[in-house]
Order: C-alpha cells, then structure tokens, then sequence
C-alpha cells in the first residue's frame, strides 16, 4: 500500500514528542544508571513482547527473523541504547547528553557510507564539525559550577554519542529490513539490556528511588515511542526520522527544568543552536541536492 510522503514524517514527530518527557521520569526516578536500565528496559521488553505476542501474524517466521544477523544488531544497538543512555543521564546534565545524542543524522551518513560504501560528502564532514564544536561548548561553557569541563560531563556527552551510533544503525538496519518484526526485535533488546540492569543493581536495590516515575516511562513512554520511531524509519529516509528527533534535544532540557529545576545555561542553549541548526542545514541541503538528482 501506498502512503503518503508525510506519513512517516508524521509517526515520527508523534514518536519523538512522546519521548521528550522520558529524562524528566528518569531524574524523578532518583535512581542509579543500572537500576534505571533494569526497570526501563524489563518493563519496555515485557510490554513491546507481549504485544508481538498478541499481534504477531507469522510467530516462527518473526523467530526466524530474531536469529538472523539484521535481527541480532537491533537487538544489540537497543541493549546499548537502554543501557548507555541511562548511565549518561545517571552521571551528567540532560542537555548535554541529548546533544550528544542530536548527533544520529550524522551518525547515519557515516555508517551509510561503512556499510553501503557511499562516499560521505564534504558537507557532512563540515556538519560533523559544527556539531562537536556545539557540543563542546556545551560541556565545557558552563556557568558558575552548573557545568564544567570535568569527567561526568565528558562521560555524558561521550555516551550520548555512542547512543547515537546505536541509534543511527537501529534505523538503517530496520529501513533495510523491513521484513524484521519491529516489536520482538527491539523489545528482545530493552528485555536483555535490563536483565543486565538488574544483575549488577541486585533485586534487593529495585525498590529504592520512585518506582512510579518508571513505571511510566517504561510501560507508556517508551514502547509507544520506539515503536513509532521504528516503523517511521520504514516509511521515510533514517535521516528524517533522525532530524525530527532532535526535537527531543530541545524539549527534553525544558521538561527537566519545568519538572526538577535542572536549568539549561546559557553555554548549553547556545551549543544546542549550534547542533540543532548544523544538522537541520545538512539534512535540508541534501533533500535539496536529491530533489535536483530525480528532477
């Protein structure tokens, strides 16, 4: 069937404005990097599973697709997704790491060009700068004793980057395969990422903090979200479903600050201008440079 061009851009807004409260229930939650990764992805899995189970038209084929090597790295980059964005928000600012993860178009060009061998242009090498320059100056511009070049911010921002390598192969993966059933992949790999979780918290640790705040955000927030995000890479390009996600770089901060007061500085605004306006000029130029190749 075919859909509208706006169909996919539309999942994927949806997906993305669902996901912006995520941090505020993660910092409400009061927990530890591990624990969060347990409850977030036991409760993600458990949810995006049973409803495979439920609606799931080819069980042995979806198995089959499971055990395939597509199916095992969407089970891998959602494992490292679960797992590294909860340790990033564990030990640094919100903004900074949500503009580390704004960095997924970028991430999805260059991994376009490992994979499939296309040639990544000197305006993507041009963006890729601009975008760390904005990082940097996020980490490293901050006011007073909010924000300072110092170990936790390095580690946040350097493991929203990796979320967003994750991130980035979890959208060309699934564009490439569409054969690959989207609710047991990817809940195979919030399952497992909080197993994990949950070994090294200890079941004894599990109650502690505001058990609530994840319930939430792991049974509502992120099933629907990832879910729509996914399908949305199916439907348009990744880097459309990855410009579109940056609106979780801006309204993620702004949801934290109107919830716990954690307020944005003025070095994190500015650097997050500079990633946000960086990758939405690259991805506008290219869908420009493309229209011209088809005219």
């Amino acid at each position: 069937m075919t859909h509208h061009p706006y169909y996919g851009l539309g999942l994927a807004a949806v997906g993305t404005l669902v996901l912006t409260p995520d941090s505020l229930f993660m910092r409400l939650s009061q927990m530890d990097g591990f624990q969060m990764t347990a409850w977030r992805g036991l409760l993600m899995g458990a949810v995006m599973i049973a409803l495979w189970a439920c609606f799931g038209r080819d069980r042995g084929g979806d198995m089959r697709h499971l055990f395939s090597k597509p199916g095992a790295i969407i089970v891998a980059c959602q494992f490292f997704n679960s797992l590294l964005f909860c340790l990033a928000i564990a030990v640094a600012p919100v903004a900074v790491v949500l503009f580390g993860l704004a960095t997924v178009p970028v991430c999805a060009a260059v991994l376009a060009w490992l994979i499939s061998g296309e040639p990544t242009r000197a305006a993507t090498w041009l963006t890729i700068a601009a975008v760390i320059t904005g990082i940097l100056i996020a980490v490293t511009g901050g006011e007073g004793d909010e924000v300072r070049l110092n170990l936790h911010a390095l580690i946040g921002a350097g493991l929203g980057l990796g979320v967003a390598l994750v991130l980035a192969l979890n959208f060309v993966v699934l564009r490439a395969r569409p054969q690959l059933p989207i609710l047991l992949v990817i809940g195979a790999g919030a399952f497992l990422a909080g197993m994990f979780g949950l070994i090294v918290t200890g079941p004894a640790r599990m109650l502690d903090g505001q058990v609530w705040a994840m319930a939430v955000t792991g049974m509502l927030v992120l099933p629907l979200s990832f879910f729509l995000l996914s399908l949305a890479s199916r439907y348009t390009h990744a880097s459309n479903v990855s410009l579109l996600m940056l609106l979780e770089t801006v309204l993620g901060p702004l949801w934290v600050w109107l919830g716990v007061g954690e307020k944005p500085t003025l070095a994190m605004l500015v650097g997050g201008v500079i990633v946000v306006s960086s990758l939405a000029l690259y991805i506008f130029l290219t869908g420009r440079s493309r229209r011209k190749c088809l005219a």
